[in-house]
């Protein structure tokens, strides 16, 4: 204790009149300092191949605030500030995401269903709100568009599709595939864009099939539907931007692996209390004071 003292206060005092003040001698001092560089330097190895394993076991995709919640999962007692040192000091960072391309098209005679969301994205319990979307990606081959149902309470990603072509067909099989699995009670609400693929007759008669309420952005307005927006902002960046795909079967292969083997079932989500999609629906909240 009293070594550690010193070294606190070293830039504060002369490390000399610490020393006599504490009644131990300086070589002491100095030998007990070497073992504690030591000692960190060897803790700091141990802990950096931690973090290096984590990060390329979740697609190189993770910040500090993401790694020190799963080296805490593991057990290990580390500040976030010292995991955010070492990964800035050996070049470990996650990949920036990219903007994104205008795919809404509201030119059209369907009717607008009114905006019920009005940016509120949260649910108390599963299955009551979900928003839909859809997006591109570039292979050798053509674009390979992927649409998307999300459940707004967990944020789990509950119907998708893929199609080379962004018809009606494509976010109709997403649904399909959402209502199946999940078969929601009357009175979930849906939101989207006003694009034309949502807003057709086929598209909202099958909303109303299931009891289903449709809500729909304002036009142009890409933040009444930011939640859907921001998932594929985080898959272009964790996923399709890290990849040259050859063919559209390739890209189709490495998006149903992120979303339904990382995404659903590993993916720390900020909004969830650093827990995956999977994890919250199943009651595994962390504690807000964590």
């Amino acid at each position: 204790m009293k070594y550690q003292c010193i070294f606190e206060h070293h830039q504060d005092y002369p490390v000399k009149r610490m020393c006599a003040a504490f009644s131990v001698s300086e070589s002491g001092y100095y030998a007990w300092l070497k073992r504690e560089t030591c000692q960190r330097a060897k803790a700091n190895e141990l802990l950096l191949h931690e973090i290096e394993q984590i990060f390329h076991e979740h697609r190189s995709v993770y910040g500090s605030p993401r790694i020190h919640v799963a080296l805490r999962d593991q057990g290990m007692q580390c500040g976030r500030k010292r995991v955010a040192r070492l990964m800035r000091l050996h070049g470990i960072s996650a990949r920036r995401r990219r903007s994104r391309v205008q795919t809404t098209n509201s030119e059209h005679s369907f009717p607008i269903a009114a905006n019920l969301l009005n940016r509120n994205f949260t649910a108390e319990t599963p299955d009551r709100v979900w928003v839909s979307d859809f997006t591109y990606v570039g292979t050798r081959e053509g674009w390979l568009y992927l649409a998307t149902v999300l459940d707004v309470y967990s944020r789990r990603v509950v119907g998708w599709s893929m199609s080379h072509e962004r018809t009606e067909e494509l976010v109709l099989a997403a649904l399909q595939m959402a209502v199946t699995w999940r078969k929601p009670a009357p009175g979930l609400i849906h939101h989207s864009d006003r694009g034309s693929q949502y807003a057709s007759l086929c598209y909202q008669s099958q909303l109303q099939r299931h009891g289903i309420v449709a809500s729909m952005s304002r036009k142009g307005d890409c933040y009444d539907n930011a939640l859907a927006e921001s998932f594929f902002a985080t898959l272009k960046a964790e996923c399709a931007d890290r990849q040259s795909y050859t063919t559209r079967i390739e890209a189709r292969q490495d998006l149903f692996l992120y979303i339904e083997e990382f995404y659903n079932r590993k993916q720390l989500h900020s909004a969830l209390g650093y827990v995956s999609p999977l994890t919250f629906e199943e009651g595994g909240e962390r504690e807000k004071s964590e």
